[in-house]
Order: structure tokens, then C-alpha cells, then sequence
């Protein structure tokens, strides 16, 4: 069984602060939570950008600052969100993928639609043919995003169209109202549906992150972890931080014998050349 992947959502674009304090804002905070989750185990930081706020950001300067941060201090692969779910009205589309002239090696790819709770989601098939286009041009490897098993039709047949590659990348998003339920059947309904030589990961809200960690685990897929999707550590208790929660997972990988992927062991599983570069380069953020 391959090295298990794990991956980092530090933040997402929902979660606030006053749920749990610990969710990252600032291009500092969120590069600080990355590396201490790569320090962990993860090898994969999945990141959306925010305001000093804390509201969703889509402004490129506040990317470029999260990237560098990152790079200066660690080599654990970008995961960047693509999302236009909290795209101000009125933004071209293109301005959810932006963050791309940046070099990321993975950028999450939605085409599907799903009712995000009471907010529907809606990612159109011209939608996703223009950013795997855009996705293409940056050499960027897509991360599927599947709420229900409809989305790896989409998937498939943007494949046949040449919009996608031959080896996908899947990440099952279980748990979300009015997507696929976060059960063990479920998820092994997901894995049967999947074309050959894919590689998948699954993502449990709430409390269903554990559990759907552990069947990864057992399962050979691989994992995501973090505040993105789940504020508690256990029933009634608060994480304390992204690193608490990945730290869980390399214990729990270990005591079910299965050795948890480096950085570089990653990119060579998910099939990724060599650690992407910005096209420009600024000072060092401090």
C-alpha cells in the first residue's frame, strides 16, 4: 500500500473565528499553520485566501503573499482553492483561479454542483472547461472535488474531451448537505465508480473527519484533515490547532501500519515533476 498523503485544510472560506479562535486569516497565520502541519506529517496544504476580516479574499496580492511565506520556509506541496462558491457578484469568473501565475502544483477543480447547505453551488460544465483550460496553462495538477458520484461523470468525460488528463486526482467532500453522506458504503460506492489508475483522497465534515480518515487509511486511499472541515478534536472539545489534527492521523496511520508520505514522496505518488515556481519573485516577507 502507498505512503499515506496527508493533506492540511487550514482554513477554508467559511469557518469563522468565532467558532474556534484557532482557524487562520492573515497571509502570516495561515503560512504559520502550514508549516507547522508539514512539520507534523502532512505533505499537502490545502489554503483559500481571507481578508483581515476573515472574509473570503480573491485578491492576488494576498495569494502571492501566502505562497511566498510558505515557500520561504518549507516544501510541502500547494493545494490552492479554486471555489468561486464566495465569489462577490458582479467578479469575472477567472478571478477565483488567479492565484495560478503563481505556480501552485495542485488547484481544487469543481465540475459538479452540489446544494452547499442552503447556498447552492453551482459549477456549470463551460465553467469547468474554462478552468481546466486555465489550469492546463499553468501546468497545474487538478484535484477533483466529488460531492456526489455524478461529479466523476462530469469528470470522465471532460477526460475524453482532452480537458483533463490520464491519471485523476479525486477528493470525495462526504458530509456536505445535500451531497453524498459520509459512510463507509458510500465512500466504497465513490472508489467503484472511479476509472482506472486514480488516485483519491476523502474529506469527512465535521464529525464525520475521523471516521472517513480512518477508512482512508484502511482502504489505501489518502486523507484530509483540518479546520476547513472540522473545528473539534473530539465531541465538546475545541482543536487547538491544524497541526493537533494531523498529528492525530500520523499516530492513527502508524498504529494501523501504514507509513505516512513526505513531501517529495507524495509528489512522486500523485505524479507531480518538480515543486512549482511563481513567475516572479518578490522581496522576503517577513
Amino acid at each position: 500500500m502507498e505512503n499515506l498523503i496527508i493533506t492540511a485544510a487550514v482554513n477554508g472560506g467559511i469557518t469563522p473565528r468565532s467558532k474556534n479562535p484557532a482557524v487562520p486569516h492573515t497571509p502570516k497565520e495561515i503560512a504559520d499553520d502550514v508549516v507547522q502541519c508539514s512539520l507534523a506529517g502532512a505533505s499537502v496544504a490545502h489554503i483559500h485566501a481571507r481578508d483581515e476580516a476573515g472574509k473570503p479574499s480573491y485578491d492576488s496580492k494576498v495569494w502571492r503573499e501566502i505562497i511566498e511565506r510558505v515557500r520561504e520556509r518549507s516544501n510541502i506541496i500547494l493545494n490552492l482553492s479554486t471555489s468561486g462558491l464566495n465569489l462577490p457578484q458582479g467578479f469575472p469568473e477567472e478571478e477565483a483561479w488567479n492565484h495560478l501565475q503563481y505556480g501552485p502544483e495542485i488547484a481544487s477543480f469543481n465540475c459538479g454542483s452540489v446544494n452547499h447547505g442552503d447556498k447552492p453551488f453551482i459549477n456549470s460544465p463551460a465553467l469547468a472547461r474554462k478552468l481546466a483550460l486555465a489550469i492546463k496553462q499553468h501546468n497545474v495538477t487538478p484535484e477533483i472535488e466529488v460531492y456526489h458520484s455524478g461529479v466523476i461523470n462530469e469528470a470522465i468525460t471532460l477526460q475524453k474531451q482532452g480537458y483533463l488528463g490520464s491519471k485523476l486526482m479525486f477528493a470525495f467532500a462526504m458530509g456536505i448537505h445535500g451531497g453524498v453522506s459520509p459512510t463507509c458504503k458510500d465512500l466504497l460506492h465513490l472508489v467503484d465508480c472511479l476509472p482506472e489508475n486514480s488516485i483519491w483522497s476523502a474529506i469527512g465534515i465535521g464529525q464525520a473527519q475521523l471516521p472517513l480518515n480512518t477508512y482512508s487509511i484502511l482502504l489505501g486511499g489518502h486523507v484530509r484533515t483540518g479546520l476547513e472541515d472540522n473545528i473539534y478534536y473530539r465531541k465538546g472539545e475545541l482543536a487547538s490547532s491544524n497541526a493537533q489534527l494531523v498529528d492525530r492521523i500520523v499516530r492513527l496511520s502508524h498504529e494501523l501500519g501504514r507509513e505516512v508520505a513526505t513531501a517529495d514522496e507524495a509528489r512522486k505518488i500523485l505524479g507531480l515533476s518538480q515543486t512549482s515556481k511563481p513567475e516572479t519573485t518578490a522581496a522576503t516577507v517577513m
